[in-house]
């Protein structure tokens, strides 16, 4: 990882504001969402002087509404647990589709050393506000509709430029951390952000209701479903509503004109039980779109500032996983900038142990993800085997139990073997597979992202 930013970027153009008029806190973060509430809330329980830069107002909408086991245990660290729970649905697995009809419940008490059972699912404009408000608790300078204009690096000293209301406000803090989302305001100014090259794919979803649950303790299950174009989710939310989308090649989002509800409930009803469980919907929300949206940059930090959750990197949420890797990253970088502000020397090493770290867990979900849509892959979810716990471990991975956890990992390389082996006795149809994956590297589509209904 490289220690300095090779040509610092120019600082603002505007006139220079006088000393009084540049706030200088501790750490400022950049994005009020699960990375940078968490960070800020743990970071001002050390005694550091926070400031919280959101650019909308809570609540507001977003997606990525599942949330994984391993969240719980850093919900009841930042003291919400119950919070979430009374505005959350009890996910207490997940399931996907079986050869032999119907649906297999990887339950997360069959996780292999499992940390944590049980999941919710929530709606973010509830979930993200609860960690919002508890940072402000915590006596983080939490601001809202306040827009990071640009970012400047002068040395080492990060310089960002705010707007709120038609007022400009300068900051230059010991420490800075993006966890600006998609936004990734830092990694796009220092063009560190690319193209996941492995891995292209668009969503298009919304909200319904009247669409059919599971029964008994199912009822609180994500379902993933497959589509002959990508995969398809439900995942139930209060109030009888569940969030349903499809995420497909981008070729195939290509095909999409017109009515973008049309275009979605055609897409579900190429799996006749997800269509059959759709029967009776209604939509209550807005269409959204998304394409080409896995990407990542190219390094989480530098001198005096990271990267955290989906500013570094965004993959595929077929596991559910962007909300716990967005705060298992925020408390992980937060201790790393504690630890950085009290012995300065020691910094670029904490920087390079943290990506280490992080970069890791990260590609567990990623090997999935890459070849979730093939055809070895499908055949052993559809007909899942414990043999030597792999199946334990494949939960556990789930559960987003990827950090720090060798029993896991090396059963997941058993499960990598057994995929291999899958894939030679279905040679042919792995080989069109892979070749239909790598063309959609180069496809591209470009949806409206989250900016509103087409239809």
């Amino acid at each position: 990882m490289t220690a300095a930013i090779a040509d610092p970027v120019a600082p603002p153009a505007a006139a220079a504001p006088t000393a009084a008029q540049i706030e200088r806190p501790d750490v400022l973060v950049i994005g009020g969402g699960p990375a940078g509430s968490t960070a800020a809330t743990f970071l001002a329980r050390q005694g550091w002087q926070v400031t919280l830069l959101e650019k909308d107002h809570h609540p507001r909408f977003h997606i990525g509404e599942s949330l994984l086991p391993m969240n719980m245990p850093i919900l009841e660290r930042l003291g919400v647990l119950e919070q979430v729970r009374q505005v959350g649905v009890l996910k207490l697995g997940a399931d996907f589709p079986a050869d032999t009809g119907g649906y297999n419940t990887f339950r997360f008490t069959h996780a292999l050393g499992a940390k944590a059972d049980y999941a919710f699912q929530v709606r973010r404009e509830e979930f993200d506000k609860i960690l919002f408000d508890n940072a402000r608790a915590a006596g983080v300078d939490a601001r809202e509709g306040v827009r990071v204009s640009d970012v400047a690096m002068q040395g080492t000293q990060p310089v960002v430029q705010a707007s709120q209301e038609g007022t400009t406000r300068v900051f230059q803090p010991r420490y800075l951390l993006d966890a600006s989302g998609r936004d990734t305001v830092l990694g796009s100014k220092l063009k560190l952000k690319r193209k996941n090259a492995r891995h292209q794919s668009a969503a298009i979803f919304s909200h319904f209701t009247g669409v059919t649950r599971r029964p008994g303790e199912d009822a609180g299950n994500i379902s993933i479903y497959r589509h002959r174009h990508g995969w398809m989710w439900l995942i139930p939310l209060r109030d009888e509503v569940m969030s349903v989308g499809v995420v497909c090649f981008p070729d195939y989002m290509k095909t999409r004109h017109g009515d973008s509800e049309a275009f979605l409930r055609r897409t579900i009803a190429l799996n006749p039980e997800a269509n059959e469980r759709m029967a009776g919907a209604r939509r209550v929300a807005p269409v959204h779109a998304t394409g080409n949206y896995a990407y990542e940059c190219t390094r989480m930090g530098g001198p005096n500032w990271l990267l955290v959750g989906d500013a570094y990197a965004f993959v595929d949420p077929m596991f559910s996983s962007g909300v716990y890797l967005a705060m298992h990253g925020a408390e992980q970088a937060a201790a790393t900038v504690d630890a950085a502000l009290r012995e300065p020397a020691r910094e670029p090493a904490l920087r390079r142990t943290l990506e280490k770290h992080l970069v890791g867990g990260l590609d567990e979900f990623k090997w999935f993800i890459y070849r979730f849509t093939s055809p070895a892959m499908r055949h052993l979810f559809a007909n899942p085997r414990n043999v030597l716990q792999v199946e334990n471990a494949v939960v556990a991975m789930l559960a987003g139990d990827v950090f720090d956890a060798p029993a896991v990992t090396r059963r997941l390389r058993v499960f990598r073997a057994l995929y291999f082996t899958a894939s030679t006795l279905m040679a042919p149809k792995a080989w069109r597979a892979w070749l239909h994956r790598r063309r959609q590297r180069r496809a591209r589509f470009d949806g409206e992202t989250l900016q509103g209904d087409r239809s």
